[in-house]
């Protein structure tokens, strides 16, 4: 990496401990410099857990990283993200999508909220939100997991072509772009999808930052380098 396209970015995880994260600590753990999400045979997950960022609520900010996952594994990162106080280490909000499979790796998934925002391979703007706010209003306004309050505006390629620059069970870059009401997600210098979000009501403007392990078979995620600049 040159100087110039790190400028102003600093590390968020030492590589060594989980200083500056809180998490649950029969799924997380550091190794081989790298953060490791596990779900175990014997050690299965009832809810989608995230080990958080301790360092703030990033409003306006680039995050990169690395990431590797096993093809049955689920993850994402979280941001702009708010804690759910009735469930442990749960999160709500954005979420740049990981699957082991590729599936839905890159596209902008709104996590216990307005569900799928941008599949990969979309520009989509979330247009303004009307009506009542409640939880059980926003989740009428979803059908087949994806938010139907919203338009697509452009393409960025075929999702099969941009599948393909992704490394399957191997280490993958992403890059993460929040500014303003503007959300992109990157993989491997990629743009996956493009996200205007015009909701007010809905979207959020900063939050906190997490990644994730989901409910599902064992797997295991892993994440290194993660760094940020705001």
């Amino acid at each position: 990496m040159s100087q110039k396209t790190e400028k102003g970015f600093k590390s968020i995880f030492d590589g060594k401990t989980l200083k500056g994260w809180e998490g649950d600590p029969n799924y997380w753990r550091v190794e081989n410099g790298s953060l490791v999400g596990e779900i175990t045979p014997d050690k299965p997950l009832k809810t989608n857990s995230f080990i958080i960022w301790q360092g703030g609520e990033p409003a306006d900010f680039e995050l990169k990283g690395e990431f590797k996952i096993t093809e049955n594994g689920n993850s994402g990162i979280n941001y702009r993200s708010e804690r759910l106080t009735d469930i442990p280490y749960a999160l709500r909000g954005y979420q740049a999508d990981i699957d082991g499979k590729n599936r839905y790796t890159g596209q902008n998934y709104e996590e216990r909220k307005r569900t799928t925002l941008a599949y990969r391979g979309e520009v989509a703007q979330i247009n303004p939100y009307e009506g009542e706010a409640t939880p059980e209003a926003v989740r009428a306004k979803t059908a087949r997991n994806a938010w139907t309050n919203r338009t697509v505006t452009g393409s960025l390629g075929a999702n099969e072509e941009l599948q393909a620059k992704i490394k399957p069970g191997d280490w993958n870059e992403f890059h993460l772009v929040a500014k303003g009401n503007r959300l992109q997600h990157y993989v491997n210098g990629v743009l996956m999808s493009d996200v205007i979000d015009e909701d007010t009501i809905n979207g959020m403007k900063k939050g906190l930052l997490g990644v994730q392990v989901h409910v599902g078979p064992p797997m295991k995620v892993e994440y290194r380098n993660l760094r940020i600049k705001q």
